[in-house]
């Protein structure tokens, strides 16, 4: 996914070079370039972000079972 990401920054940046002032430069870097790709990065980020909140509040369950006082039996 990252070559994806870096391919289109650099085919972007070619394309804000080519503009005819650095004002449209940097807009078309902006809107062509980072605005599309921090979506995609987002959306395609989502499936890990649940996979890593899941993997978490797994962890916190288990901690929260392991530290809780066991009550005393009589024998």
């Amino acid at each position: 996914m990252y070559v994806i990401a870096i391919g289109w920054l650099y085919v972007t940046l070619l394309m804000a070079a080519t503009e005819a002032n650095f004002t449209a430069g940097a807009l078309t870097f902006g809107f062509y370039g980072l605005a599309p790709l921090a979506l995609f990065l987002w959306l395609f980020g989502t499936p890990q972000r649940r996979r890593t909140k899941a993997m978490a509040e797994r962890r916190a369950a288990e901690k929260d079972g392991q530290d809780s006082p066991r009550e005393a039996t009589d024998e």
